[in-house]
């Protein structure tokens, strides 16, 4: 009974409506007076409430001397529930005044949990394109989200470091000073051109990432993404060629901008 009670509640009935609707439909059909003297409540509140079902349809009400009350049946009742519901729930959805929302520019994700319940949201949603720019361990965990991304027709570009390529480390930066910097392998993704995750994760660092819609940050990140398309594209073309020429990834280029701010720092 309390169960059937708090239903009806959460359906928008009053408790002395629920409490009248329910006792109807035990009895079948009942006066105004045999319904307050079953359920010990005034007349005068039974009278009004009562009324007040007959006029939104849900009670029937039979002529004569005292007037009979009666309850739908179960399926009639839920029925024109269920239609005054939808109606004004699909008014609501156009009528309802429309603002944009306003968005953080960045906003911050601390946590594997956080971080990958985000990137699985996301993910589910791509339309046309995900760029990912990650390592082994983070692909790994991602795999079932790609592909299903994937079977949808969304295409995808791959750049898995494992760090044993001449690609798959940062330069050294020679005498720069990196403020918080940890062991963490850092990962980046792009969805639809629209929406960026960048992040770190790794044993001895916590999981964070900086997630934005800003069009600075993903045109950065499709930028580096591209760059390292094309240096990979000319390491299986000239690898040891490039490397004699430039260093171990390419430190000796590095180290031609980098120097004079080392110098300097030194000083």
């Amino acid at each position: 009974m309390d169960q059937l009670l708090h239903h009806l509640r959460h359906l928008g009935f009053t408790e002395m409506e629920s409490k009248i609707m329910v006792e109807l439909a035990r009895q079948g059909s009942a006066s105004g007076y045999e319904v307050a003297k079953r359920l010990g409540v005034s007349r005068s509140n039974v009278y009004a409430t009562l009324q007040r079902l007959e006029q939104r349809g849900f009670l029937r009400c039979s002529p004569g001397e005292p007037a009979k009350y009666s309850m739908l049946k179960p399926e009639e009742m839920t029925r024109m529930i269920s239609d005054q519901m939808h109606t004004s729930l699909a008014y609501v959805e156009r009528s309802m005044p429309q603002s944009e929302p306003e968005k953080p520019v960045f906003y911050n994700v601390e946590g594997d949990k956080n971080v990958f319940e985000n990137l699985s949201r996301e993910l589910a949603a791509a339309q046309h394109e995900i760029v990912v720019d990650v390592w082994r361990e983070e692909a790994e965990l991602l795999r079932e989200d790609l592909q299903r991304a994937e079977s949808r027709g969304v295409r995808l570009l791959w750049s898995c470091e494992g760090g044993e390529g001449m690609l798959d480390q940062p330069l050294p930066l020679p005498g720069l000073p990196i403020s918080g910097a940890g062991t963490g392998r850092k990962f980046s993704l792009v969805v639809d051109r629209r929406w960026c995750m960048l992040g770190m994760r790794g044993e001895f660092c916590p999981t964070q990432a900086v997630v934005t819609e800003h069009p600075v940050m993903t045109g950065l990140l499709l930028s580096h993404f591209a760059q390292e398309l094309v240096l990979y594209e000319l390491e299986q073309d000239m690898g040891r060629e490039l490397e004699s020429r430039y260093g171990r990834r390419y430190a000796d280029i590095a180290t031609r901008y980098w120097s004079s701010f080392s110098s300097e720092n030194e000083q």
